[in-house]
């Protein structure tokens, strides 16, 4: 009776058809991500374009003004008769290359108060390249840092930590696969050259159910595609650091290819040195990103995309430290119909470290190493106007090797932790519900399972967390399995074209850790998979925020509220090896967290001045039984205050300014709150976890970009930057230590990292 019901509704309601199609940049056939498509007069009823340029809209018989838009390009209107499902793929033009919006992208003026998403930074290349910065290398990482509830890991560090999460707690995908060290030079650099990426969105911990695998946030980086049209090329120079990229058709606008490198050269002059433990020492990193797309027909796509880095420090013949991820994406995009779009991935994924260490006659190397294989089939599905699904599964076979220590000497025992492995797998769906033309709606659920495999002895502990015994279990039988439902969802109510109330939760689960002594991101760090000791984290967060806009979308305010409960939160026990533990789970130990914060941003889009100021109030705690009398104390990221003020100045066509000031809290820190005597000899005494503070950081960042003459196929730029520019020694460590002068006296001593650093790079493009 039912089917009956709606084959008799459908026989008398209005006929409707889809329209359908790709949005690409009409210079190079580079694909339009979130590209806005909407009907004239109509603005409900339009939809974006994913992330590979595709649209679909369905909408009744009749005759329709399409407007195809995107930041930076010039709008395009098509009018049409809807009497029949069409596709149709359109063209857009860029605009002047006279840039006037800050980093911060919408895909319409808007957008942030119509879109249900909660917590969401879309990130434009363009305008990072003008922000100043260490060294005057261009960094999405550092960039990020400075928009609210994204803190900075450290001093010239490329880790972050969103929302009271840890930096491991940060998903960063490379075009879709995993980087689990996105860091160079100890962190000074990102792994992430500007030059190839096209697209980077940030969720602060309310992502869509597509997403899945850490607490606090995910960045999901998409590289170039290539120019289809023409050849070019586009690098720079400078002084610690050069990059060259190269793009072109590999047949015209049908494939195109894109490959870009950079490498720094600091050890070219260790070579210059008359001392020959300096002239031998290395100090370097290379990355290297490619990728190829060829177009098989109308409805079907390919792209393989891959990066490998590394980087090499060495002093001598006597230590030595590398370490670099590498990673490969092969997907298969196919239209199955004008409201159906699939993406097939294979994706592999691989981070290692390895420590050269020479003692006299005996050489060690120590080596760490996680790699993943992954599958993720995902399809989307735009029933109507009103709606957008996607639904899919992913499987990942992780393999971890905690760490190996190998000799070339006699006398010394090897030393190996067992090497882990695990299968992760998820489904999920998630849509994307216009439920009114002021109520928006984005919701999903993500059903995750992992399980921990055999392969070796696995440790059954006490209650006290030490070793009961062992026990063998076969390759690839299940040791345990851990299920987990994560629901999300988000809301925005408008109450006017310019102002909206949002509201968001969302359930994260994570099952890959990382054992880390330290603040900031260090190449040694640990990564470890759940076992049958080690438990799945789990973090439920709610946020509140709203969101106005002001002189005709000109300027943007908002404010989010957000609390965020944590469970199975992994903190080391006092005096804990963390480095050659084999019962690593021993030295561990499992308790709560709970993070809540306050976030205020304003924002000035258009003008000779642009630029924004963010604040973050925030709290980040843990409890865990066995660490600081079992009292809850501060985590290690927790800052109360963090501030940045940005802004970019156009002086004329030809010259811009611009300046970065930050300030935040220092982090909390674990001194020795007293001492004694032992064996004459002073040892420290440790009372409270995290109880102390680091002095408070800031610093302003200085910089200028000149537009040189340019030609029909060259163009070139300046590029002038200080770091610190009012030299604040601002503190990187502080150890205690004896007086040399008394004994009796401890010191503190702090150790600062950069003062007025300056920095020119010269920046080309053939075309």
């Amino acid at each position: 009776m039912l089917a009956l019901l709606l084959l008799y509704g459908s026989a008398f309601a209005q006929q409707r058809y889809t329209l359908s199609g790709t949005l690409k940049d009409a210079r190079n056939s580079e694909t339009l991500i979130n590209a806005l498509v909407t009907v004239e007069g109509k603005p409900e009823l339009g939809t974006i374009t994913n992330e590979y340029g595709f649209y679909s809209l369905t909408l009744p018989a009749g005759y329709y003004s399409i407007i195809y838009s995107y930041v930076g390009y010039t709008a395009d209107t098509v009018k049409l008769s809807l009497g029949q499902n069409i596709v149709k793929n359109v063209a857009l033009k860029s605009q002047s290359r006279e840039l006037k919006d800050v980093v911060v992208k919408q895909v319409k003026e808007n957008n942030n108060i119509t879109t249900a998403q909660m917590g969401v930074e879309k990130l434009n290349m363009a305008e990072i390249n003008k922000l100043p910065v260490l060294l005057g290398e261009r960094d999405v990482l550092k960039t990020i840092q400075l928009l609210p509830g994204i803190k900075s890991a450290g001093e010239g560090n490329s880790g972050f930590n969103v929302r009271g999460g840890t930096t491991d707690q940060n998903l960063i995908l490379l075009d879709e696969a995993p980087v689990y060290n996105a860091a160079h030079l100890l962190g000074f650099f990102s792994t992430f050259n500007s030059d190839a990426i096209k697209d980077a969105t940030i969720y602060k911990g309310t992502q869509p159910a597509q997403y899945g695998g850490r607490l606090a946030s995910v960045l999901d980086i998409r590289m170039k595609d290539g120019n289809k049209q023409s050849y070019e090329a586009n690098g720079s120079l400078g002084l610690i650091s050069s990059k060259l990229s190269v793009e072109g058709p590999v047949v015209n606008d049908k494939g195109s290819f894109f490959v870009s490198g950079r490498r720094t050269y600091a050890d070219i002059f260790l070579k210059a040195s008359t001392d020959e433990g300096v002239k031998s020492s290395k100090l370097y990193f290379y990355d290297l990103n490619g990728k190829l797309n060829y177009q098989l027909g109308k409805k079907d796509r390919l792209y393989l995309s891959g990066y490998t880095g590394r980087d090499e420090l060495g002093l001598g013949g006597i230590f030595g430290i590398k370490w670099g991820n590498a990673t490969g994406t092969l997907r298969w995009n196919h239209i199955l119909n004008d409201k159906l779009f699939s993406n097939t991935s294979l994706i592999y994924s691989k981070y290692e470290y390895r420590i050269s260490i020479k003692s006299g006659t005996t050489n060690f190397d120590i080596n760490s190493q996680i790699k993943d294989l992954n599958i993720k089939e995902e399809m989307q599905y735009f029933p109507n106007a009103k709606n957008a699904w996607k639904f899919g599964i992913n499987s990942i076979y992780h393999t971890v090797l905690p760490g190996e220590v190998t000799s070339s000497g006699t006398g010394v025992n090897n030393i190996s932790i067992q090497q882990r492995k695990s299968l992760e797998n998820a489904i999920y769906a998630n849509n994307d519900w216009k439920a009114s033309s002021k109520l928006n709606i984005n919701y999903g659920l993500r059903l995750s399972s992992f399980y921990v495999l055999g392969g070796g002895d696995f440790y059954e502990l006490n209650e006290n967390r030490t070793l009961k015994g062992k026990k063998y279990y076969a390759e690839n039988e299940i040791v345990t399995a851990y299920y987990n439902a994560e629901p999300r969802i988000s809301a925005s109510f408008q109450f006017s074209e310019a102002s909206s109330l949002k509201a968001g939760y969302a359930r994260n689960t994570q099952n890959m850790h990382l054992i880390s002594n330290s603040t900031s991101t260090n190449p040694t760090d640990k990564w470890v998979s759940n076992s049958n000791n080690i438990l799945p984290e789990i973090a439920d967060q709610v946020s509140l925020g709203y969101f106005k806009n002001l002189k005709n979308n000109k300027y943007e305010l908002s404010a989010e509220a957000y609390y965020k409960n944590m469970q199975n939160q992994i903190d080391y026990k006092d005096g804990a090896d963390v480095l050659f533990s084999d019962s690593l789970e021993t030295q561990l130990l499992n308790g709560k967290g709970r993070a809540y914060g306050l976030e205020l941003y304003a924002r000035k889009k258009t003008g000779k001045l642009t630029g924004w100021i963010s604040y973050t109030l925030s709290k980040t705690e843990k409890q865990i039984n066995g660490i600081n009398n079992n009292e809850w104390y501060a985590a290690r990221q927790d800052r109360t205050h963090d501030i940045s003020i940005v802004g970019n100045y156009e002086i004329s066509p030809k010259w811009s300014l611009s300046a970065v000031w930050v300030y935040n809290t220092g982090n909390a820190v674990t001194f020795p709150s007293g001492k004694y005597m032992l064996d004459n000899q002073v040892v420290f005494l440790y009372t409270e976890r995290n109880g102390y503070r680091m002095p408070a950081y800031h610093r302003l960042d200085l910089g200028a970009t000149l537009k040189l003459k340019s030609r029909k196929h060259y163009s070139s730029e300046l590029n002038f930057s200080l770091y610190n520019a009012y030299g604040r020694q601002n503190p990187y460590n502080i150890t205690f230590k004896q007086s040399t002068t008394d004994p009796n006296v401890t010191v503190a001593e702090q150790t600062s990292l950069f003062r007025w650093v300056p920095a020119v790079s010269w920046n080309f493009k053939f075309k």
